[in-house]
């Protein structure tokens, strides 16, 4: 059973994923590793604040940060990324198949129209 302080990898990612500024900084990574101070340029807050979303992106695996003399830069980590994608497909086959079986009685009732049109 999970507890509420250590949350599921999947539920850690879901709520790191949650906060756009965070999803932003995750797509400036996807371009490469960069400095706190890279990532707070196209936000309007302090390099302190950039620092908590990335902890909170570095406790749900999404990212490491490094260490070079005074530089530290934060990397993706593409791994809990995928885990979602894995989560969803399960969903996405689920919708695709519902989908499929609309479209099947969406013809059918079409093909019966056409037919009592026809008489």
């Amino acid at each position: 059973m999970q507890t509420l302080s250590a949350p599921d990898p999947l539920s850690a990612t879901f709520a790191a994923l949650a906060d756009p500024t965070r999803r932003a900084i995750l797509a400036r990574l996807s371009q490469g590793e960069a400095s706190v101070g890279e990532l707070a340029r196209p936000f309007d807050m302090s390099g302190p604040a950039v620092t908590k979303h990335l902890k909170v992106l570095e406790r749900a695996g999404l990212i490491s940060r490094g260490r070079e003399a005074q530089w530290r830069p934060a990397k993706l980590e593409a791994a809990p990324l995928k885990a979602v994608t894995e989560w969803l497909e399960h969903y996405r086959r689920h919708w695709e198949q519902s989908f499929d079986r609309l479209d099947d009685y969406l013809a059918e009732l079409q093909r019966k129209t056409s037919e009592e049109d026809k008489t």
